[in-house]
């Protein structure tokens, strides 16, 4: 029976990369995008490519109701949810002396508090099915903190403990939930430290990941029934 995953920021970059690996397993795709409909319907296109289902869902994440109807909606396209991956993330960096307000708020509500929400909506759904993976995108960041980065590295360890908690409270009902910690990777997001070259001296294998390379470990991830609650780091040796 063919699984169906929902990817949060699936229209580019790692989540793009998500979608079109589980796609490739024989599994249907829910590519929740929050402003780009354009990119969004390119990864469908790809993933159908494949001959299963994939179907772009816009989704503020932020938002609690938003993710309840979003949620509400592909089960009822899909028939259910087996893989929740929370993708979606932005950035807004700055000195903490620079940090205005808002912009701590914005990446908190993205990154941490979408992953709630959508966990949250999820929730009844797995408890009743007795069943289903978690897959929080983390960072290095939240584990080694990052100058310039208090909002974005506070949301990443934020996810850690969120990942933590809900591995606790979900595996009596056979739910696994995990957290993958990337370091640099080669999206739109780290366009600019490509010709820096400390940046790759600071990692032990000299050279950023590829958005695949995380893909191919959320899909293992979503195929194992005996690991939860862990923080796997994808850094190329960077938080050793």
């Amino acid at each position: 029976m063919d699984k169906t995953v929902v990817v949060t920021g699936g229209s580019r970059g790692i989540g793009r990369a998500i979608a079109l690996e589980f796609a490739k397993c024989g599994d249907n795709i829910a590519v929740i995008y929050s402003g780009n409909r354009e990119k969004a319907e390119e990864t469908v296109k790809e993933c159908l490519e494949y001959g299963k289902g994939a179907k772009a869902y816009c989704c503020q994440v932020e938002s609690l109701d938003d993710c309840g109807e979003t949620v509400k909606a592909i089960i009822e396209d899909f028939g259910g949810i087996d893989v929740l991956v929370n993708n979606a993330g932005i950035t807004r960096d700055s000195l903490m002396l620079r940090m205005k307000e808002e912009d701590f708020e914005r990446v908190i509500d993205v990154n941490l508090k979408g992953a709630f929400n959508m966990i949250k909506s999820c929730y009844s759904h797995f408890m009743k099915k007795r069943g289903g993976k978690i897959i929080n995108i983390s960072s290095v960041s939240g584990i080694m903190g990052n100058a310039g980065q208090a909002n974005y590295s506070a949301s990443k360890a934020g996810i850690i403990g969120l990942t933590k908690s809900v591995a606790r409270e979900l595996a009596g009902r056979n739910v696994c939930c995990n957290a993958i910690a990337p370091g640099f990777i080669e999206t739109d997001m780290t366009e600019s430290f490509k010709d820096r070259p400390e940046i790759l001296e600071e990692i032990p294998l000299g050279r950023m990941g590829k958005p695949e390379e995380v893909a191919s470990l959320a899909v293992f991830l979503s195929g194992n029934d005996y690991i939860t609650g862990e923080v796997i780091r994808i850094d190329g040796g960077l938080a050793i």
